[in-house]
């Protein structure tokens, strides 16, 4: 559980690190999973339904930057996502009732490992409150070096930037004013987390370090936020709630919102339509 300074210090700056939530053993099972998916991407040569490939991905030389949705592909992730833990801090931050609404595990290799352009989490997915959070399951320890989760404090109480070019949505932000000043590293060690709140701005440099970054993440929202573009169908809504019961009554707030339409063409992972992005800072350096 998160005690009081933890939780005012996440509602003033939109995100927190926790150090040891889960044991050791907890971790070691999610290093050891995590590396037999790796192994069984040596099968394939492009993007699957599981596996987001980094370039250069090959059978003697794999390179996952994403397993998507691995709680559906092993029990390992699953009871993660479930962890008393991990849900207990989630009510303190988002109170009673969470349903998930999102998993992947972003890698990063050594030495490589793709960035991920700022930006944030609302503008892909805006819901009719924004009690939702971003929980990061850190599976190898977190370094500036090896490209940690970097948050720019008191963001998640400012303006939903544009993340559209030319027209169409493609991911991160676009404001040509925008600059990641006073961004801050989460910096942890294995088995601890990150929760960022779905506002904050936020994103991840390269790995210019010798060792991994594997980070999985779980979204996580109040019962009473309902997604703007509409739910799949009331029954399969309903089973994504881990916490809690189901209502037909979604809470409205006042939130700055712009809708994720029109798509850009180039469909995929946040990855592949990043690479649209004229001018990427991380690019820049």
């Amino acid at each position: 559980m998160l005690t009081q300074e933890q939780c005012d210090f996440y509602n003033k700056n939109g995100y927190i690190g926790v150090e040891a939530v889960l044991t050791a053993e907890e971790v070691s099972d999610l290093q050891r999973v995590t590396d037999e998916f790796v192994e069984k991407s040596r099968e394939v040569t492009e993007h699957t339904d599981i596996f987001d490939l980094e370039p250069g991905h090959t059978a003697a030389n794999p390179r996952v930057r994403r397993i998507k949705s691995p709680a559906l592909y092993h029990t390992v992730y699953d009871q993660t996502l479930r962890h008393p833990k991990i849900l207990d801090i989630v009510e303190q931050l988002i109170g009673s009732g969470v349903r998930y609404n999102g998993h992947k595990l972003n890698m990063k290799y050594p030495e490589f490992g793709s960035p991920v352009e700022w930006h944030q989490d609302w503008a892909f997915y805006p819901h009719t409150n924004d009690n939702l959070l971003a929980v990061g399951i850190v599976i190898d320890d977190m370094t500036v070096e090896n490209g940690a989760l970097m948050i720019i404090p008191g963001s998640h109480k400012g303006p939903t930037l544009d993340h559209h070019q030319d027209g169409a949505f493609i991911g991160a932000v676009t404001d040509p004013d925008f600059t990641p000043e006073g961004a801050v590293p989460i910096e942890l060690k294995a088995g601890g987390i990150t929760i960022h709140h779905v506002r904050a701005l936020h994103g991840s440099a390269p790995n210019t370090s010798d060792k991994p970054r594997r980070l999985l993440l779980f979204q996580y929202c109040a019962v009473d936020a309902w997604p703007l573009k509409g739910i799949p169908d009331w029954d399969t809504f309903n089973d994504f709630i881990i916490r809690g019961e189901p209502t037909n009554q979604p809470r409205m707030v006042t939130a700055p919102v712009r809708m994720p339409e029109p798509y850009a063409e180039l469909k995929g992972s946040i990855y592949e339509v990043q690479t649209l992005l004229d001018n990427p800072l991380y690019a820049k350096g």
